[in-house]
This record gives structure tokens, sequence and C-alpha cells, in this order.
């Protein structure tokens, strides 16, 4: 996935989940944050940042704010994409690729399937499969986790893609780590223990817990290799 006009600049502050003060051509300016998550982590003072500028001229904000080189105690920052949007459209890239199934796969966003909307539904020899994707931008000594908040949405999801695999449909979860660097994936169980147990339930279930890493540039992002799930307690 490609943006269009990024520029750099450098992070101040974040009045609300909505928005951050940056410091741009020598300039205050409030940006859009395209993640509603904590991120305190991410944005921190000081931490150089990523702008997307917008080419609607009647927008409140002309930048989101879509990437951010965490700053990382006696390492180089690690560039992370921290766009919650982006995900998704790099996912439907990759699937389109012939990563997960063939090429000659129909692949449909945003399909209905019981009291959830799965992200995709995929069509490939005779079989249905649903696939959710979650992007990832917690990390810790290279050890990348999801959720960085409560989720009650993605249990729900979780339990649906169980349900789907029960009654003999392919049932997927990726999880979208928007970095390099890292060297496994666990499931936040310190911040919503549940989602871990659901996560746990789903994989005896036989639901595929994916997790890959991507390739990060300041206007780019790409699924790259896959990263070993590790859900046991």
């Amino acid at each position: 996935m490609k943006y269009r006009h990024i520029e750099k600049a450098v992070f101040i502050s974040r009045p609300n989940r909505f928005i951050a003060d940056v410091m741009i051509g020598g300039k205050k300016e409030r940006v859009h944050v395209k993640n509603t998550g904590r991120c305190r982590e991410l944005l921190r003072e000081g931490a150089a940042v990523y702008l997307e500028r917008s080419e609607n001229p009647d927008r409140k904000t002309a930048y989101d704010l879509v990437a951010v080189e965490k700053l990382r105690d006696g390492l180089h920052p690690l560039l992370v994409n921290m766009d919650s949007q982006i995900p998704n459209s790099a996912a439907e890239e990759w699937l389109k690729r012939g990563k997960l199934f063939s090429e000659q796969a129909v692949i449909r966003r945003e399909c209905t399937y019981g009291a959830s909307r799965f992200d995709f539904k995929i069509e490939d020899d005779g079989k249905t499969s649903f696939l959710e994707v979650k992007g990832v931008t917690l990390e810790n000594d290279g050890i990348a986790s999801f959720p960085d908040a409560p989720t009650e949405r993605g249990v729900k999801h979780i339990y649906e893609l169980i349900r789907a695999a029960g009654e003999g449909y392919g049932a997927y979860l990726l999880f979208v780590i928007q970095m390099k660097e890292i060297t496994e994936f666990r499931p936040n169980d310190e911040m919503h223990r549940e989602f871990g147990d659901a996560l746990r339930e789903a994989r005896k279930a036989g639901v595929n817990i994916l997790a890959y890493d991507c390739i990060v540039k300041p206007d780019s992002i790409v699924i790259d290799k896959p990263i070993i799930v590790r859900t046991e307690l």
C-alpha cells in the first residue's frame, strides 16, 4: 500500500485520541491521528512522525498522522505504521498475490456471517473461508502483542470464527504487525485476558491464527514474513 504526499514532522502532544499537535516546517500544526488506540509507547514528545497531506481543502486538518519512529532506549528508532485503516488494504493486496489462497480465489471485503461482519470472504477451489484482520502496533523487546486496549468486538469476532470453523468453513485470523524486527506474537493477556482466552479456544477449534510482519517505509506498507504465534500462558 502506498501513501501520497508524505511529510516528516516532530510529535509534540496528543490532546485527544483523534488529534495530535506536531511541529512541521518550523510551525505548530494540528493533525488527525489515524489510530484511536492509546499508542502511548509510540507517540512520545520529540518522536519523528510521518504525515500524509490531504487533498481535501475543506478538511479541518490538513494532515493525517500515519507512521512514527518509535523511540527505544539504547536502540535505533523503529519505524511503525500506526494507521488503523491500512491493514485491511495491505491484506487485500497480499491475498491477491496468492500468499494464502490461489491467485484465482474470489476475494470479497466486508461480508456478513452470523452476527458479525468479517473483513474478507474468500471463495477458492469450491471452499468458502472467512478472514478477519487485526492491525498490531504494540511491541516490547521484539514481541508484538494485541490488543493495546480491551476489545469486546475482537472477542466477538473470534467466537464467530470458531462458529464458522465448526460449520465447515475456513476460518482465519490474521494479525498484521505494522513494523519489522519482531520475533514472535502473543495475545496481550495483561490488557484483556478474555481476548487471549478466546484466541486459545479458537486455535483448539481449528481457526487458523496467523501473524505477519510488514516492510514499513514512510510512504508505504507491505505484508512480508510470517511470525511465530505463541498463545500459551
